[in-house]
C-alpha cells in the first residue's frame, strides 16, 4: 500500500487537541489562524498519503475557521494550490476578489499565496496539495482560479473528483513505488482542469489563453510519452496549430520542445530503472517503454543527463536489492 500517516486530535490531553490541530494543519497545508466554537475539546482526524511532490489527504473535524493572512504568507508560504473535494458538510471561503460557498460534492481551489478566510461546518473533505512549480500559471490567473465554482458532475471536476475518491477509498492495490506516478496522474488531471477554467474565461488577455494551451500541449505530451513518434510536427497537428507557434509557446520554458520531451522520457526510465519491483525487467525494455527504441541513443542520452550509464545507474541504486 501507499506510505500514509494518520492524526488524531483524540491522541493527546483534551486541552492540547486544538493546538495540535493548528500545528498539524500548518505542516500539512499552511501556517494558518484558526477558531473553533469546539477548541475546548477540539475533535479531529487526518489521513495524509505520500505522492512524492504531491500529497493527498482526508480529514474529518469539527467546525473551524480558518485564515491565511498577509503575514502568515510572508512568514511561510509552501507555495502550493489546494484542490478540496467536501464530503460532507458546507462552507464558504472568502477571498479579496470572490466568496465562494460550497456543499457535499463540491470541489474548491486556493493557493497558499493568497489571503483567504475559509468557514467550515463539521466537515469530512478531501484534499490534494500541488506545489505550484508543477503547475506554472500566467500572472494575474491564480486569482481566477482560486474559488472558482468547479462541477463535480461533469468534464474535468468529474475525472478529478472520482480519482481522489477512489485513491482515497482504498490504497492496498498500490505499491510505495506508486506514489510518484499517481502523483503525476493527479498534477495532469489538475492542470488540465485549470486549462478548462481559464479557456472558459473570455475576458481573459491573449497571453494566459496561450499559456492555457501551453499547459494542455504539456498534458498531451506526458500522456504520450511512449510513443517514439512524438515529435513537435505531430504535437502540433494534434493542436491544430503550425510546428513554429508551438517553439514559440515553449520560448518560457527551459528547454525546447525536443528537449522537453528527452527530458520527461529520461526522468520516467529513471524512475523505472531505481524502482525495486522493476528490478527483473530489461533496460531495453524500459527504454521502449518510454520512447526510445534504439538502444544506443537511450544510452548516450542517459549519460549526457546523469553522467553515468543505464545499467550502472540501475546497479548502484539496487544493489541491495537482491
Amino acid at each position: 500500500m501507499l506510505h500514509e500517516t494518520v492524526y488524531r486530535s483524540e491522541d493527546v490531553p483534551a486541552a492540547d487537541r486544538f493546538d495540535y490541530w493548528v500545528e498539524l494543519l500548518g505542516r500539512t497545508h499552511a501556517p494558518l489562524e484558526l477558531r473553533s466554537e469546539c477548541a475546548d475539546d477540539f475533535r479531529g482526524t487526518q489521513r495524509v498519503l505520500d505522492l512524492g511532490a504531491v500529497t493527498v489527504w482526508s480529514a474529518t473535524f469539527h467546525p473551524q475557521v480558518c485564515r491565511r493572512t498577509p503575514k502568515l504568507i510572508r512568514q511561510s508560504d509552501p507555495e502550493t494550490y489546494s484542490l478540496s473535494l467536501g464530503v460532507r458538510g458546507t462552507g464558504a471561503g472568502m477571498w479579496k476578489h470572490r466568496e465562494t460557498r460550497y456543499k457535499a460534492h463540491d470541489l474548491f481551489i486556493t493557493s497558499t499565496s493568497l489571503p483567504s478566510e475559509v468557514h467550515s461546518t463539521g466537515v469530512t473533505t478531501l484534499a490534494v496539495e500541488v506545489p505550484k512549480s508543477r503547475l506554472p500559471l500566467p500572472r494575474n490567473a491564480a486569482g481566477r482560479i482560486v474559488g472558482a465554482p468547479v462541477s463535480t458532475q461533469e468534464g474535468m471536476g468529474a475525472l478529478l473528483a472520482q480519482f481522489l475518491t477512489q485513491l482515497t477509498a482504498d490504497t492496498t492495490p498500490y505499491q510505495p513505488s506508486d506514489g510518484p506516478r499517481l502523483g503525476t496522474v493527479l498534477t495532469d488531471l489538475i492542470a488540465g482542469l485549470f486549462a478548462h477554467i481559464l479557456e472558459s474565461d473570455d475576458s481573459l488577455p491573449p497571453e494566459t489563453h496561450r499559456r492555457t494551451l501551453t499547459l494542455r500541449i504539456q498534458a498531451f505530451i506526458r500522456e504520450h510519452l511512449h510513443d517514439p513518434h512524438l515529435t513537435p510536427s505531430t504535437i502540433a497537428a494534434a493542436h491544430h496549430i503550425s510546428t513554429s507557434y508551438l517553439h514559440r509557446l515553449f520560448r518560457d520554458e527551459d528547454a525546447t520542445v525536443a528537449a522537453w520531451i528527452r527530458r520527461l522520457r529520461l526522468e520516467a526510465a529513471r524512475r523505472d530503472l531505481t524502482d525495486p519491483a522493476l528490478h527483473t525487467v530489461p533496460v531495453h525494455a524500459i527504454a521502449t517503454r518510454w520512447g526510445f527504441p534504439r538502444a544506443t541513443d537511450f544510452s548516450r542520452a542517459y549519460r549526457t543527463a546523469y553522467g553515468t550509464t543505464p545499467t550502472d545507474h540501475r546497479h548502484q541504486a539496487l544493489r541491495y536489492v537482491e
